[in-house]
């Protein structure tokens, strides 16, 4: 019963501090229910803050909702101003690149994490538009930005999202790995113990041009130094990689490629 006390009053706290209007609203009707007594909200909430979501070498991954053990608005927030804080730790003037693909909320997750870096005074940089994760993981080289993050799931399921980390200078754009992911952690639940809402905000980020996915275009089809007559399949699995490969291909000098039409456009679903 302890625990079951414990859940509610985290998910009504929870709740006071979440931006978003139906993970907020969301959990304020499982909590009425919990406080008249209904047993299946009791245990759904208990299934929502029994823990939470661990940064590790893939960032965080999970399924979307309200709580601390699902993808939502204040985890998010909460592991932006984590990061800011490892990466000010680092650098006296770090600076991130932020990306996001066609997942349900990759934007808002994404222009979340620009705001409170900003905020946090690390220089931000959000991509122009929805792209594929390989592009940021470029433009942290290219923009010689200190951190990366690209929200994606990548292969998940529909109903999740995610939250990679890859940092610059001496690690050259690679996802993170031990210890980074650790104390990045380390950083996100220290963060964890107060509010977003009274966590720093600022618009004042940049967004990049198109100059940078040019130039991830450039570089990758340069690598096709003797292409050969090729005819082949692609698909994008509803995500967001045809644009691009688009361009690489055709840069490339591989002119017959088949794309799967109706796997072609980013769909959440």
């Amino acid at each position: 019963m302890g625990e079951t006390l414990d859940a509610v009053e985290a998910a009504r706290a929870w709740a006071a501090q979440d931006p978003d209007e139906l993970t907020r609203a969301h959990l304020e009707a499982l909590v009425a229910r919990a406080d008249a007594g209904d047993p299946d909200a009791r245990a759904e909430l208990g299934s929502r803050f029994a823990g939470r979501l661990t940064f590790g070498t893939a960032g965080l991954r999970g399924e979307l909702g309200a709580g601390p053990l699902r993808m939502n608005r204040v985890l998010v927030s909460q592991a932006a101003a984590g990061l800011a804080r490892f990466l000010l730790a680092r650098e006296a003037h770090p600076s991130v690149v932020i990306g996001y693909d066609g997942r349900r909320n990759s934007e808002i997750f994404a222009r979340d994490t620009a705001e409170l870096m900003a905020g946090a005074g690390v220089r931000a940089t959000l991509l122009p538009r929805l792209l594929p994760t390989p592009v940021l993981a470029f433009a942290v080289r290219h923009l010689d930005a200190s951190a990366g993050v690209m929200v994606t799931a990548s292969h998940n399921p529909a109903a999740d999202n995610g939250y990679k980390v890859y940092l610059g200078g001496l690690d050259h754009g690679s996802q993170i790995v031990p210890p980074a992911d650790a104390e990045i952690e380390a950083a996100i639940v220290d963060v964890a113990r107060g509010s977003i809402a009274e966590l720093p905000r600022s618009t004042a980020y940049d967004t990049a041009t198109e100059d940078v996915v040019d130039e991830y275009v450039r570089r990758t089809a340069s690598l096709a130094s003797n292409p050969q007559p090729l005819r082949f399949v692609y698909t994008a699995m509803h995500g967001v990689g045809w644009q691009t490969a688009r361009q690489v291909f055709e840069a490339a000098g591989f002119r017959d490629v088949v794309s799967v039409a109706e796997q072609q456009e980013p769909d959440p679903e």
